[in-house]
């Protein structure tokens, strides 16, 4: 028997994916609790990867797939150069995080409004040529997310030696 209560896990691909990507988008989130401002802004490796940064980027990386590219939002200047790994000074861990819990909440309204999940985007992801499906994005988000939910869990083993069990 299923738990009605929950996501519909068995018939519903809609629920499995953004059962999914919320998984990850929350595996991303912990690995910065209980540190400190600088320990989550510390690059971990040469190319400057740090866990707010990772949230901030993930951030813009929700933006530009779900409104830009899936509804053609024309978002270029919101997106500015937050791909970076680089928050502002006065860009609190709270700040950062609230912001990604409502880039993601956008999402997955995006995602639960379209009746279909083969509908194709509005706009072409710049430098792809052909429009991708809300299904093709939402998996890509879940690939993209848990790339990054591993490399967080790397970055906080190197702080403090916690890992996620």
């Amino acid at each position: 028997m299923t738990d009605s209560s929950g996501p519909d896990l068995i018939g519903s691909e809609r629920d499995v994916l953004i059962n999914y990507l919320n998984k990850m988008r929350d595996a991303v989130v912990r690995t910065s609790e209980g540190l400190t401002e600088e320990q989550q802004r510390a690059p971990g490796v040469p190319s400057g990867t740090n866990l707010l940064g990772t949230i901030q980027h993930l951030t813009m990386v929700e933006a530009h797939w779900f409104r830009m590219v899936f509804l053609g939002e024309d978002i270029g200047a919101e997106l500015g150069d937050e791909y970076t790994m680089e928050v502002p000074a006065d860009v609190t861990r709270e700040q950062a995080v609230a912001a990604y819990r409502a880039e993601c909440a956008r999402s997955d309204e995006i995602i639960r409004a379209c009746p279909d999940l083969s509908t194709l985007a509005k706009a072409e992801n710049p430098g792809e040529p052909g429009l991708d499906a809300l299904r093709l994005i939402a998996a890509h988000m879940i690939e993209e997310t848990a790339r990054h939910a591993g490399q967080c869990d790397i970055l906080r083993e190197m702080i403090d030696g916690t890992t996620d069990d």
